[in-house]
């Protein structure tokens, strides 16, 4: 009788040991993929890495979109007739010297708001309420304005942006367009979302 107690023991023992550690694992196996569910996914982990545009095909006077943290990022390659016009457009802006530092970085607060003068590279979101705007590159009269320099159109509340994202006065629009971190690689390629001098996270 004494002996069956302790056989009776030592199998509870055991059955305890067993669904304790099986039961362990299993607690184990099924935190994994919940564990995994709070980690960024590879969708979110790419939309915040840098972009890397090829501008090799980007012809004067042509715009190309990229799209850099779920946001559209205009890159223009800008005429000669464009730039020409840009200091006669100051009177018309609300922030001619882009003095708003929060618009731009400050390698590219100059009247071009750009590394080189020719390349324009700009988060393409109105500053109004975050449309995007239309790319009205031809120096011409446009219904919107006789005395159109070319720039940037807002459709959904008629601000205006000139060849280089400053704002016009009087628009609802209160800023100019941002001007993200970038910098050129080499000649024909600019990587989006990191400023120059800077490594790849």
């Amino acid at each position: 009788m004494a002996n069956d107690a302790v056989v009776d023991k030592g199998r509870r023992r055991f059955l305890t040991a067993t669904t304790a550690v099986v039961g362990g694992a299993g607690a184990a196996v099924a935190a994994v993929p919940f564990i995994k569910s709070w980690e960024p996914s590879a969708k979110a982990k790419s939309a915040g890495a840098p972009v890397l545009a090829d501008i090799s095909k980007i012809e004067a006077g042509q715009k190309v979109t990229f799209a850099w943290r779920g946001l559209p990022v205009f890159v223009v390659n800008r005429t000669k007739a464009q730039l020409d016009a840009l200091p006669g457009e100051d009177t018309h802006l609300r922030d001619p010297k882009s003095d708003n530092t929060a618009q731009q970085p400050e390698y590219a607060k100059n009247e071009w708001r750009s590394i080189k003068p020719e390349w324009l590279v700009m988060v393409a979101i109105c500053t109004h309420l975050g449309c995007v705007p239309d790319f009205y590159p031809e120096i011409k009269p446009e219904p919107f304005d006789p005395n159109w320099k070319g720039g940037f159109y807002c459709p959904c509340h008629k601000s205006r942006y000139d060849i280089a994202g400053r704002v016009f006065d009087g628009v609802p629009a209160p800023a100019n367009m941002p001007i993200p971190p970038y910098h050129f690689v080499d000649d024909t390629h600019i990587l989006i979302g990191v400023d120059p001098g800077k490594e790849v996270a």
